[in-house]
C-alpha cells in the first residue's frame, strides 16, 4: 500500500529547482503557477539563498508549486494512472495545500492562489510579535512536553518519537534552550515565526474568508488530515481544516499511526524531499520510503510506485456518493437504522465509528438517497473505507 506525502515549510533549500527546471515542461509550469500567485518561482528555487526563501510569503507558494508540478513529472497523467496507483495521501503543514490540490479537492491554481494569501497572512500575524520555532529531538516524550509547556511554549508539531517542534516568542525559546529535557538536542527551524500556535490566529480568520469562495470537490483518494490523522472525505471538510491548521498544533504522529492501521508499506515524498521520509524510517519500521529529490529518480519512483500501490478503494466510484469511515474502529448503525432507499437530509448521521480515542459521527454532509450499505452493524473497518453508497439529491448533483 502506497502513501504519497508533500512536505511542509522548512524543507526549502537553496538551489533546489535547478535540476528540475532542465525539463521544458516542468519549466512551463512553473512559470504559469508563478504567473497565477504573482511570485517568481523560477527565480526563488534556484538563485534565491536561504535566508530569503525562508521568507513564509515566498516559501509556501515555493512548496505546493514545486510539489504540484514533480507530481505532474511523476504521473503525466494523473487522471488515467495516479489514483488507480495511490492508496492515500497526506502534507504537512503547507503540505496539505499541496496534497489537497493533488487529489482533486481544489485545483492547482485555487491551491495557489490561496497558499500566496496563506503564506502572506502568516507572515503579517508571525510580524506582530517575535517568535520562532525549535525542533526537540529525543529525550523522553512526556518530559519533552512538560518542558515545552513549562517554558510557555506550544508543542506546535508532533513528529512522532523523538521530534517534537516547539514554538513561541524568541525570548522563551532561549530560556527553553538554557535548560533543555534531558537527553534532547535542539535544533532552531529556519521558519519566520511560531506558526500553528494562538500567535497566527489573526490569519485563520482572513484564510476563512477566502476558504469559503472556493468550490471544492471531494478527494479522489484517501486523504489523511493533519488535525487528529483521520481520513477526510469530504472536499468542504478538507479546506475548512487546512484553514483551523494555520493556528493549531500539527498531528503528524497520529497521521503516522493511521498509515500503520492501513498497512502501508511504501511512502514516496515529493520534492523538496527528504523531511518526511527522514521521520518515517525512524517511526514506520517496515515501511519503505522513497524520496525524490531530482528528476533523474523519476523513473526508480514509478518503479516504486508500482511495487506498492494498489488499486483505491474509492477508484472507479462517483466520490460524492461514498460516506467513508474517518478512522480504523468498528461501525456502529444510527439507532434509526436507515434502510436501502431512505432518504437522507443534508447532515442526517447514519452511524458512527468507535476507535481506541473516541467515538466519531459518520454523518451525510449533502444529503442524498441509500442505494448501498457496503458494511454492517459491528464490522470493523479501517481509515477511508466506504460504508455506504448514497444517490446524490437532484438538485445537489454536480455541486461542488
Amino acid at each position: 500500500m502506497l502513501v504519497v506525502v508533500a512536505p511542509g515549510q522548512g524543507a526549502q533549500t537553496p538551489g533546489f529547482l535547478e535540476p528540475w527546471l532542465e525539463d521544458p515542461t516542468f519549466a512551463e509550469r512553473m512559470r504559469w503557477l508563478s504567473a497565477v500567485c504573482d511570485i517568481d518561482l523560477v527565480h526563488y528555487g534556484t538563485k534565491a539563498d536561504a535566508e530569503t526563501i525562508r521568507n513564509t510569503a515566498i516559501a509556501q507558494p515555493l512548496l505546493v508549486a514545486s510539489g504540484l508540478v514533480a507530481a505532474l513529472a511523476l504521473f503525466p497523467h494523473p487522471s488515467a494512472s495516479a489514483f488507480r496507483r495511490i492508496d492515500l495521501a497526506a502534507g504537512h503543514s503547507v503540505g496539505e495545500v499541496t496534497a489537497a490540490a493533488g487529489v482533486g479537492v481544489i485545483t492547482a491554481e485555487q491551491a495557489m492562489v490561496f497558499v500566496r494569501e496563506r503564506g502572506k497572512a502568516m507572515a503579517e500575524a508571525a510580524a506582530k510579535t517575535p517568535t520562532g520555532m525549535m525542533a526537540v529531538l529525543g529525550g523522553d516524550p512526556e518530559e519533552v512536553l512538560d518542558a515545552i509547556a513549562k517554558h510557555g511554549l506550544t508543542a506546535a508539531n508532533n513528529n512522532g518519537p523523538g521530534q517534537v517542534v516547539a514554538a513561541g516568542t524568541l525570548e522563551d525559546l532561549e530560556k527553553f534552550s538554557a535548560n533543555p529535557p534531558a537527553k534532547t538536542r535542539l535544533v532552531p527551524l529556519q521558519v519566520a515565526g511560531a506558526f500553528h500556535t494562538h500567535y497566527v490566529h489573526h490569519a485563520v480568520e482572513l484564510l476563512g474568508g477566502y476558504a469559503r469562495a472556493i468550490s471544492t470537490h471531494d478527494p479522489r483518494t484517501r486523504l489523511l488530515s493533519n488535525r487528529d490523522g483521520h481520513v477526510v472525505h469530504n472536499g468542504r471538510e478538507v479546506l475548512d481544516r487546512i484553514v483551523k491548521q494555520v493556528s493549531s498544533p500539527v498531528r503528524w504522529d497520529l497521521c503516522m499511526q493511521a498509515m500503520q492501521d492501513l498497512g502501508v508499506t511504501g511512502m514516496l515524498e515529493i520534492p523538496p524531499a527528504g523531511t518526511l521520509t527522514g521521520i518515517a524510517r525512524r517511526a514506520l519500521r517496515g515501511v519503505e520510503t522513497f524520496a525524490l529529490k531530482t528528476p533523474d529518480q523519476l523513473d526508480d519512483a514509478r518503479a516504486f510506485v508500482e511495487k506498492h500501490g494498489e488499486r483505491s478503494p474509492l477508484e472507479g466510484n462517483p466520490t460524492w456518493r461514498l460516506l467513508v469511515s474517518p478512522v480504523k474502529g468498528t461501525f456502529s448503525v444510527a439507532q434509526d437504522h436507515p434502510s436501502t432507499g431512505t432518504e437522507l437530509q443534508p447532515g442526517a448521521l447514519v452511524g458512527s465509528v468507535h476507535s481506541l480515542r473516541d467515538d466519531l459521527p459518520v454523518a451525510a454532509p449533502h444529503g442524498g438517497t441509500i442505494v448501498e450499505w457496503l458494511v454492517e452493524d459491528g464490522d470493523p473497518v479501517s481509515p477511508g473505507q466506504p460504508i455506504v453508497r448514497l444517490h446524490p439529491h437532484p438538485a445537489g448533483v454536480g455541486t461542488p
